[in-house]
């Protein structure tokens, strides 16, 4: 599948449906959009990439943990499998990336002396602009 993982064909179940949208003569007869369902619990992914592929906020994945995609923007059956398989391919790898962990910084005793400063003096400016009263 990608790069480091390859996943077996019958872990992944392609069926052809009718696209949608307006078309021509063909839009009633010829099933041209695929569409694509991974179970992610029961694919031979590592768990590492399956916990991440869970914790996704994606819309193609399922409560239940199950990825569907639906390819229709091709004329041709075999052009949506490859797309779908595609999107599937972007989608693991996606998850295969390891964020980085935040290091927290403190900022320097003079970058936080410059800030109170400059605060501080923008009081001041607030200041005078007060109503002038005559005394």
């Amino acid at each position: 599948m990608s790069k480091a993982i390859a996943l077996p064909d019958s872990e992944i179940e392609l069926s052809a449906v009718r696209s949608q949208g307006a078309g021509g003569q063909n839009v009633n007869k010829v099933a041209t959009a695929i569409h694509l369902r991974f179970d992610i619990a029961a694919s031979s992914l590592p768990d590492r990439i399956k916990t991440r592929l869970l914790e996704l906020s994606d819309n193609r994945i399922t409560k239940e943990g199950v990825v569907v995609i639906k390819a229709q923007s091709h004329r041709t059956q075999e052009q949506n499998r490859e797309e779908a398989l595609k999107r599937l391919k972007e989608l693991i790898q996606s998850a295969m990336i390891v964020p980085k962990k935040r290091k927290p910084t403190i900022p320097s005793r003079g970058a936080q002396e410059k800030r109170l400063d400059s605060k501080t003096k923008r009081g001041q400016v607030k200041a005078l602009r007060g109503k002038v009263t005559d005394d």
